[in-house]
């Protein structure tokens, strides 16, 4: 599985500010947030449920990746997806960086993406409240 999602009971821009608020308290930074629907409707013409990619991204922990590996930014940093479902309900999804990491077969970036796991499984879980 590449990924773990939970369901909110915030508005779409109320669970883009949470998640960013509760990825800071795991030491993560928002780097880059592209608007899927904004842009799709902006190029395609196309009528979109609100959608963002949000790439989070820990300095600690991605400096010891790129350490292990210098090619490992092809693989950061580590998406968040806000979304809107048919129903109007919210979801956030988390990149599994424990599944993307292991692709490199490299021990030390087995533990690494395992620690980076836990911390976004506390977000999850904290944005369930």
């Amino acid at each position: 599985m590449y990924g773990f999602n939970v369901k909110v009971n915030d508005d779409f821009d109320a669970a883009v500010e949470r998640v960013t608020e509760e990825l800071q308290k795991e030491g993560f930074g928002v780097l880059t947030e592209i608007d899927v629907a904004a842009t799709l409707k902006k190029k395609l013409d196309i009528d979109k449920r609100p959608y963002k990619i949000l790439g989070a991204c820990n300095p600690v922990l991605a400096n010891q990746a790129l350490d292990a590996e210098p090619d490992i930014g092809l693989l950061l940093p580590c998406n968040v997806v806000v979304r809107e479902d048919e129903d109007g309900s919210v979801i956030v999804g988390f990149m599994d960086p424990a599944s993307v990491l292991g692709l490199v077969q490299r021990e030390e970036l087995k533990e690494l993406g395992g620690d980076v796991r836990s911390r976004l499984q506390r977000v999850s879980e904290a944005m369930k409240g």
